[in-house]
């Protein structure tokens, strides 16, 4: 029960304090996340308010059971003025006074929990007074079975009360089906370190999946690293039923990491912890996190708690720096990434997991048409091959090699056989069930690919990729007003995303829609940074503006005598201008280059008038694709 003489609540400015529920929140209900030991630091300064607390004591009282440095201490208040949203020098709430301590000025308002007269205390009086006013034995009966009736009834109450409480108990552990790894934020702003935050969660991520529970992938939560963000918030956007959210905080060799469970639904904390290790040590940090968050859903392990993919800090840093770069998904980007995982492999030669990453960056550079198909695929797929090699039971690597022999080896029952085992190994794996999605699709078992692609987003609904391709799915299956619709959504989802404008305008050129495919082809172009593409200068010549395709297509052409241009693209502008021989020459150039857009071949629609023509017939059989 609750010292009435002691405060559970306290109000200061716009925030308040639930010593109970060890929360702060402010005004408008939000609850801000804080640090065990920062919450601790800011209720001993409230319960203190107005007066000059020494560092000493204050370091004496908050960490009871260790030795720490005044560095700590400084530390949270740090993060307690920028909670307050305290600009440099105002300390409008905590004062510091030179040479002594702190002082918490803000005026504080004390919120008791007073306890009102029980029912028992009450009904002792009317008992007392009952019997004080006759002593008939009727009345005694009646006082006695009255008194009997309550007994069963408060006995009865009691086991209802107990079932529906041990009920709810079980509710949550049987409720908690998916989870989001948010990443790790720094203690202190100064000190922020972006790859170690991500490449914290990132971790955690890959520990926690391949079990019971699902886990979103870092591609998902990369949006939510503001220090601002509140993690519930990310959590309901996320859809999943819990979070993971932490700090990390870095000093000389030393890293300090605080990690917290909560239930989605209702903010409930299911799990918190601390850990201070050496920054060697990090691997500690996060076998102890995944165990213990695994422990407090009381769920089984992927089967990795106990494996890292490199023993090697110094490798795993490389690693971690060279994903931070690949998930930006630019041509600059990706081609950063690449050094970063090779000296990874440098360090360690067994990190299948680098290898992997090796494999996806000059793969994407080939699809994107940013390197030659035969100088980037070699690369990809002696990476995936390696990395398969290293590690049999790593559905990355059986993922990379589906894609190389998707894209490039055009050996369909392969890939096909490397796409079900990477899902295999991993069945909660978003990416690997997309990247499925787009082989069926290509292979025009569209029924598939859509239930395929239905099944990554129910994994990942963010995956703005996957969202995307479904409206390409869905075109490929004949079904373009279902595309637009698809394609809208993604639109809305991020509205500075290029992708689904590029679809559009391939979805409105089959409807027949020019103006609005070159609406889409312009913010297309605007949104992904100027690349050329086709279906633009495709819709200009279909809508009558010849000249204008043209002045593209030449363009394409000139730029394609000092930097590499997918051939196919090219072919498709050929076909828009109905210049068949041309179209079908750029073509046949396209398969000699292994160029990656010759896998549309069967389902694009745009050779549809094409597919009777001799040479068009043997480049699919040539394709394998009859």
């Amino acid at each position: 029960m609750p010292n009435p003489t002691q405060p559970q609540i306290y109000e200061f400015d716009e925030f308040r304090l639930d010593v109970a529920k060890r929360e702060l929140r402010k005004g408008n209900g939000k609850q801000i996340p804080l640090t065990p030991k920062v919450f601790d630091t800011l209720l001993y300064l409230l319960r203190h308010s107005g007066k000059v607390v020494g560092k000493d004591e204050l370091m004496r009282e908050i960490w009871t059971d260790s030795i720490v440095e005044e560095n700590n201490l400084n530390q949270n208040i740090s993060t307690l003025r920028r909670v307050f949203g305290e600009k440099p020098g105002e300390q409008r709430f905590i004062v510091t006074v030179a040479g002594l301590g702190y002082r918490f000025v803000s005026e504080v308002r004390p919120v008791f929990d007073l306890v009102p007269e029980t029912n028992e205390r009450a009904a002792e009086t009317e008992v007392a007074e009952d019997e004080g006013l006759s002593a008939r034995p009727q009345a005694k009966v009646e006082k006695r079975n009255w008194f009997v009736a309550l007994v069963v009834l408060v006995i009865f109450a009691l086991g209802l009360s107990g079932f529906l409480l041990r009920r709810n108990e079980k509710a949550p552990d049987a409720a908690i089906k998916t989870i989001a790894v948010l990443p790790f934020k720094p203690l202190v702003l100064e000190n922020r370190n972006e790859i170690l935050e991500v490449g914290m969660a990132d971790t955690l991520i890959s520990k926690l999946s391949g079990g019971e529970v699902i886990v979103r992938p870092l591609s998902a939560i990369r949006r939510y690293s503001s220090l601002e963000q509140d993690s519930l918030t990310a959590g309901r956007e996320l859809g999943v039923d819990s979070i993971l959210d932490g700090t990390i905080q870095t000093w000389g060799n030393r890293i300090r990491v605080s990690a917290k469970l909560l239930r989605t639904s209702d903010g409930k904390q299911l799990w918190a912890d601390q850990f201070d290790e050496k920054s060697t040590d990090i691997f500690v940090v996060q076998d102890s996190i995944s165990e213990k968050v695994a422990a407090a859903l009381k769920i089984r392990l992927g089967g990795r708690e106990r494996k890292h993919s490199t023993e090697n800090v110094e490798a795993y840093q490389l690693y971690m720096t060279g994903r931070y770069h690949l998930d930006k998904l630019t041509p600059t980007s990706l081609r950063a990434s690449i050094p970063y995982f090779q000296k990874a492999i440098a360090i360690d030669p067994g990190y299948a997991l680098a290898y992997t990453r090796v494999a996806q960056a000059y793969g994407v550079l080939a699809i994107s048409g940013e390197l030659l198909p035969a100088e980037a695929f070699p690369h990809a797929n002696t990476a995936a091959k390696k990395a398969v090699e290293l590690d049999e039971n790593l559905g990355e690597a059986h993922d990379a090699l589906c894609m190389g022999m998707f894209w490039n080896g055009w050996d369909w029952s392969g890939a096909e056989k490397e796409c079900l085992r990477a899902i295999e190994i991993n069945p909660n794996n978003a990416e690997h069930h997309g990247d499925y999605a787009a082989f069926l699709s290509r292979m025009g078992r569209h029924t598939e690919a859509l239930a395929q692609s239905k099944r990554s987003l129910e994994l990942n609904p963010l995956y703005l990729a996957q969202n995307a391709l479904e409206g390409d799915i869905l075109l490929n299956a004949g079904r373009p007003d279902d595309a637009l619709i698809q394609l809208r959504k993604t639109s809305e989802l991020e509205p500075n995303f290029w992708m689904p404008h590029f679809i559009a305008a391939s979805v409105y050129i089959e409807k027949g829609m020019f103006t609005e495919a070159i609406a889409e082809s312009r913010k297309e172009y605007e949104l992904s940074g100027g690349n050329v593409i086709p279906y633009g200068a495709y819709a200009l010549a279909k809508s009558g503006r010849r000249d204008e395709a043209r002045a593209v297509l030449h363009e394409l052409l000139k730029l394609s005598a000092t930097k590499y241009v997918p051939s196919y693209n090219i072919a498709i502008i050929y076909r828009a201008l109905d210049m068949r021989d041309e179209a079908l020459s750029w073509l046949e150039k396209a398969y000699e280059q292994r160029d990656p857009k010759m896998t549309f071949l069967k389902v694009e629609p745009k050779w549809n008038n094409l597919r009777n023509e001799p040479r068009f017939i043997d480049l699919m059989k040539r394709m394998k694709f009859q």
